[in-house]
């Protein structure tokens, strides 16, 4: 994992910020039923050591209605398209299944919990690449298509994410990802002050320190954009 993707596990480890995400970045009515007051960040134990090892991603989980619905960050700060992460989003989907059931998680149901994938990319080139598992197995038979695996991710290319999330309401995530992607002076400046404006007031000390971390972690040229050091 690079200091790039430890970066942003500081700053997703915040339910404020994972509410952000969700709210800003998810066009869907779905995400406003959801009980965003109920999020909870999966503990590293609560997972077996085999899924830990392999992902630099963040767990988290909320209930919509009485349910739970898992959200599994992946922080994908790379500088290559992967062309096969949907065929590594079935994989950890599926250790997520086997440890729920190993540790007796389930619902009273015996169901298994719906799991949305995000996947957040940096790279310098859009992602271009399929997001779905379907587009990468080669055409089969009408008869064998019900037995083919299935598996899609919610795609965040900070890119294309921060020119069209315009700072008009407050969201931490869009200020980062404004921060991140910033060509001019003039663009950091006015992410920074957004910034820094939403973290002031009491209760924020926390949220604040995730986000200096991230900053020290992204070099000078962010970090000296805040005034809480």
């Amino acid at each position: 994992m690079t200091d790039h993707d430890t970066s942003y596990k500081f700053l997703f480890a915040h339910a404020e910020m994972v509410r952000d995400l969700l709210l800003g970045f998810m066009d869907s009515g779905w995400v406003r039923s959801l009980d965003l007051t109920s999020l909870e960040k999966v503990s590293d134990g609560y997972v077996s050591d085999d899924l830990r090892t392999r992902h630099n991603d963040a767990l988290w989980r909320v209930r919509w209605k009485r349910e739970w619905v898992y959200l599994y960050l992946m922080l994908e700060f790379q500088s290559k398209v992967d062309h096969y992460m949907p065929l590594r989003i079935l994989t950890y989907t599926g250790l997520l299944y086997q440890d729920l059931l190993r540790s007796e998680a389930l619902e009273e149901t015996g169901r298994l919990p719906p799991v949305l994938p995000i996947v957040l990319y940096n790279g310098r080139r859009r992602w271009r690449a399929a997001t779905d598992l379907s587009d990468l197995i080669q055409p089969v038979p009408d008869a064998l298509k019900p037995y083919q695996a299935r598996q899609k991710f919610m795609l965040l290319d900070l890119g294309i994410q921060a020119g069209e999330g315009a700072l008009r309401e407050r969201n931490l995530v869009a200020a980062v990802f404004a921060m991140e992607t910033s060509v001019t002076e003039e663009d950091m400046l006015r992410a920074s002050l957004c910034l820094v404006n939403w973290l002031e007031g009491a209760g924020q000390a926390h949220l604040q320190q995730g986000v200096l971390e991230w900053l020290r972690r992204r070099g000078p040229r962010l970090d000296s954009q805040v005034p809480w050091q």
